[in-house]
């Protein structure tokens, strides 16, 4: 099932109370699409797919129209969605820069997301929060939630890169929620987009806390997100979500899992499409029932679909749908 702003404010409300994490994972392909949305359906777990400016500029081909890629990953989401009953889904605009605040508006005013983020953090904290202010009062007129954020997250992640690494202080962390009243907070606290390996971040746990812990003092309670956690061990993540977060993002490890089971995949059946080198020309045919990309591909997506199925046995999110 898609759900709405309403009924995704309800999934982190409840992730939030329970303490379990929600997986968004990024998407751009069908087979990407399909493999997320059946592992949150095998696990009866909720999740949020996500979007971002590079992919749907590139799932609109050649001309890298916006507002076509979205409407494309939006709608092939939604009709995927219709078929599950033990699940429910969003879709979010991931890290969408002030440049991209018309397009954040397309999306909302036209039904198309469930949440967007907004992401000004390189901006200074008063214009953050300026710009921020300006997304919330746009999407929650339409039912749709927001994300912001402050601080940098070292790495690079399609068109998001940053070279340094900045702290969230938590103080303007309540000044953040406080003044542009987001849905969700992402925070800096030592994560890295991209490859990386979880024993080599000095993930800030304690900062996690501080930061959740200042802001339900003040009654500001949020879900807290965190980005670039493709590399971070089950305990890194279960004990942010212990910490107070709700939504952990995943993009790198798809990519991974992907071209790991395509390349398996033509590792051993090479010879469906190249000719071997003992096997005169006259004599070799390729094997269409091999070429086919739907025999490899489908490898893909399952691949996807096991390692959605893992995270969200990592976070604790199965079995604990608001559709159950």
């Amino acid at each position: 099932m898609f759900f709405h702003g309403d009924k995704l404010k309800e999934v982190f409300l409840k992730a939030k109370k329970e303490r379990f994490g929600i997986i968004a994972s990024n998407v751009v392909f069908d087979s990407v699409i399909r493999g997320v949305l059946q592992g949150y359906e095998a696990q009866k777990s909720d999740g949020l797919l996500q979007m971002s400016s590079g992919a749907v500029k590139y799932a609109a081909g050649i001309t890298k129209d916006m507002k076509i890629g979205a409407q494309l990953i939006s709608s092939m989401i939604k009709i995927l969605a219709q078929q599950y009953k033990h699940s429910g889904v969003g879709l979010h605009i991931d890290h969408a820069t002030p440049n991209y605040f018309d397009f954040i508006v397309y999306c909302v005013e036209n039904d198309l997301v469930s949440s967007v983020m907004i992401d000004a953090s390189k901006e200074t904290l008063e214009e953050n929060i300026r710009i921020t202010s300006e997304v919330v009062k746009i999407a929650h007129k339409h039912n749709v939630l927001v994300e912001g954020e402050i601080g940098y997250i070292k790495g690079a992640e399609d068109e998001i890169v940053s070279e340094t690494e900045l702290y969230t202080q938590p103080e303007e962390a309540l000044e953040f929620v406080s003044k542009t009243e987001v849905d969700l907070f992402a925070a800096s606290v030592g994560t890295n987009h991209g490859v990386t390996k979880g024993h080599q971040v000095h993930l800030r746990l304690d900062l996690i806390k501080e930061i959740d812990d200042l802001l339900i003092s003040h009654n500001l309670e949020r879900g807290i997100v965190l980005h670039g956690a493709s590399g971070l061990t089950a305990e890194q993540q279960q004990k942010a979500i212990a910490n107070g977060v709700v939504k952990i993002n995943k993009d790198t490890r798809y990519q991974i899992e992907m071209a790991a089971a395509v390349q398996k995949y033509w590792e051993k059946e090479k010879d469906a499409i190249v000719k071997p080198a003992d096997i005169p020309e006259e004599e070799y045919f390729q094997d269409k029932k091999r070429f086919d990309p739907r025999k490899w591909m489908i490898k893909a997506e399952e691949s996807i679909q096991k390692a959605v199925e893992d995270l969200v046995q990592i976070t604790g999110s199965n079995n604990k749908s608001i559709l159950l």
